[in-house]
């Protein structure tokens, strides 16, 4: 890290990078500190949070830790990150309106922050929080995820092929 900059500061140097703003609920994708694409998702309906088991979408410095499904599918549904070999349709996710679908690619983040985001009871990559796609596409702008940054399938396929692991993803409330 630069002495004397916080994370924030980072975006500044860093080339490649990804901005989620809780608030407008609106994931940016940052190259050479510029804008080059925006998309629509969903965080947690229960807010921001970093404890485990709270549902709620953590805060914070993370980085991309791993890309799972690369050459799958669209609406490839993912049980414990493994493919199923099933595709979601209209019918099968009607057929269960409660469950919390993952669907096309897995984005899996850690986070960076010890004590914030990193380690013991706050872990981002040990609470499981992806950016994946998602049925409830409707509900995008919107809060409506278990913890997770959904997107819609197509949108979720095209950041996938443009971030690398290690890419830096910075969750804010503003």
């Amino acid at each position: 890290m630069v002495a004397g900059m916080g994370w924030m500061g980072l975006k500044k140097i860093n080339s490649t990078y990804i901005n989620v703003s809780i608030k407008k609920q609106n994931l940016s994708f940052f190259e050479k500190g510029i804008l080059m694409k925006r998309f629509s998702i969903s965080t947690a309906k229960r807010g921001v949070g970093q404890q485990k088991n709270s549902f709620k979408t953590p805060l914070g410095k993370h980085i991309v830790r791993a890309k799972i499904g690369d050459t799958l599918p669209i609406f490839t549904v993912f049980s414990a990150r493994r493919p199923t070999n099933e595709i979601c349709t209209d019918e099968s996710h009607l057929s269960e309106p409660q469950k919390d679908w993952i669907l096309s690619r897995i984005i899996w983040l850690s986070g960076c922050e010890v004590g914030i985001n990193r380690l013991g009871d706050v872990d981002t990559m040990q609470r499981y929080i992806y950016i994946h796609g998602t049925p409830y596409e409707k509900d995008l702008g919107h809060p409506a995820s278990e913890g997770c940054i959904r997107m819609g399938n197509r949108d979720v396929i095209e950041l996938f092929n443009l971030v690398s692991l290690g890419t830096s993803v910075f969750i804010n409330e503003n």
